[in-house]
């Protein structure tokens, strides 16, 4: 299980250091694609694995489910863990959230987060000004 927000540094040859806390249940494998709100999801491979076979018996018919499935599909790439705990982010996925030195990596139950620490310190200003309304639309989903 993945909690907390911790900063790390990416280095020159798009290396990200994975906290500590975090290796054990990377140290079989990671995915790392596209995620949402500009950011990049790491998963455990197992984790990725069902997210993999949900995204793959969406509909084809339907245009949302085909490009949600190429968003998150054609944009994952298989990456391990170095003896220092570090990851290789490929450079378009650098790219895609705007990674350029420091990063937020921010645990999130069953994946990992990945962020520009300037667009995550926005994302959640706006979030907890928000917090309220939030929580009763989770209220209504029976949260």
């Amino acid at each position: 299980m993945f909690i907390g927000e911790y900063k790390h540094t990416i280095d020159e040859k798009g290396r990200l250091a994975i906290p500590v806390k975090f290796r054990k249940d990377l140290a079989k494998g990671a995915v790392v694609t596209r995620g949402l709100d500009t950011s990049l999801f790491l998963f455990p491979k197992e984790e990725w694995g069902k997210l993999a076979q949900k995204l793959a018996s969406l509909p084809l018919g339907q245009s949302n489910s085909r490009a949600f499935a190429r968003l998150m599909l054609a944009g994952a790439m298989d990456v391990e863990m170095d003896k220092q705990g570090r990851v290789v982010l490929p450079e378009y996925l650098r790219a895609y959230a705007n990674l350029e030195k420091t990063t937020v990596v921010a645990g999130l139950y069953n994946r990992v987060e990945i962020w520009d620490e300037k667009k995550w310190d926005a994302y959640k200003k706006k979030v907890e000004s928000d917090a309220d309304a939030v929580a009763e639309k989770l209220g209504e989903l029976g949260v």
